[in-house]
């Protein structure tokens, strides 16, 4: 069972996107992810970096046809803290029907 937390880290725009889409793939290359959001390189390797602190995230770097590219997935624990934050945004929104 997913305890409800909100979680500051994670409610950030960019973040909360990462994170929702590495939580139905097993993993994702970088570049899919800069352009999915629109961003510079710079701008998402910033967020990474805060995901990746707080263990959320784990970057992965292979080389492929001579090209290092980067990976990225979602840790257990950064699985366990976006459903907690998902629950308590539920809870915060109740039941809208």
């Amino acid at each position: 069972m997913t305890n409800a937390k909100f979680d500051p880290l994670i409610h950030g725009q960019n973040r909360l996107q990462v994170c929702a889409m590495l939580i139905v793939a097993a993993e994702i290359e970088f570049k899919v992810i800069r352009e999915k959001l629109d961003v510079s390189d710079s701008v998402l390797s910033k967020h990474l970096k805060s995901l990746e602190e707080a263990n959320y995230v784990c970057l992965t770097k292979r080389t492929d046809i001579g090209r290092q590219r980067t990976w990225l997935s979602l840790s257990a624990e950064g699985r366990r803290a976006y459903n907690g934050h998902l629950k308590a945004l539920q809870e915060i929104v109740g039941n809208i029907n």
